[in-house]
């Protein structure tokens, strides 16, 4: 649980965990993360949130779960099951790949498809998104790099995937803060969002399990 004061207020905003094994504190200062969780690890998550998105600690084991198995995948050394230490083992792969997905300019969203494994990230301005694409870039290579050898998404497959975001139901609760927390619920989709004022700020959007075979793609060192 994460605790923001400002100007004399107290707003609780359900966190989730991604360094099991510390329990000590580093800093006395409150700063963002160097990198964002992975899009499956998102995926994951929205899944178990569906039903209650701001219920404390929901999903914190799963979190650790997921994490512990990609550390494990990737063959990270990491004392605290820290997730930053998987970015820091893979750093030189993710360099060789971020200059081919440069951002486009006024570019407010993006879509990573790994297959029929595929996430949609979007906000609503541009400037915004573009101090997020580079962490959000790293957790989608960071995925990527276990499917280098896999069958490439199909344009087809990603409008398919934006048809069911627009046609997903959603339902809507007071956020933690400002504007309200949305749900999307449709076929084959799972997501979540906020609103403020009638316009979407923030989107996340992911293919669930019930329309795709989840699979685990093992480190190249580990295949036969």
């Amino acid at each position: 649980m994460t605790v923001l004061v400002a100007a004399c207020s107290e707003t609780r905003i359900p966190v989730s965990c991604v360094e099991e094994g510390r329990w000590a504190s580093r800093s006395a200062a409150f700063a963002p993360a160097r990198h964002p969780a992975c899009p499956e690890l998102r995926r994951h998550k929205a899944q178990l949130l569906s039903a209650e998105p701001l219920a404390r600690g929901l999903a914190q084991s799963e979190v650790w779960s997921e994490v512990r198995s990609k550390i494990d995948r990737l063959e990270a050394a990491s004392p605290t099951g820290a997730q930053a230490d998987v970015f820091t083992s893979r750093n030189d792969e993710l360099a060789r790949l971020r200059h081919a997905f440069p951002l486009a300019p006024g570019q407010s969203g993006a879509v990573f498809a790994l297959g029929d494994a595929m996430c949609l990230d979007y906000v609503s301005r541009p400037e915004a998104f573009a101090l997020l694409y580079p962490k959000l870039l790293d957790g989608y290579l960071l995925d990527a790099i276990e499917r280098l050898d896999g069958s490439p998404a199909r344009l087809e497959q990603v409008e398919e995937l934006a048809t069911r975001v627009e046609a997903a139901n959603r339902s809507r609760r007071p956020s933690a803060s400002l504007g309200e927390d949305v749900r999307l619920h449709g076929s084959g989709v799972v997501g979540s969002g906020l609103e403020l004022e009638g316009e979407l700020i923030q989107l996340c959007a992911f293919t669930s399990s019930s329309h795709r075979n989840r699979t685990r793609v093992m480190s190249p060192s580990r295949r036969g």
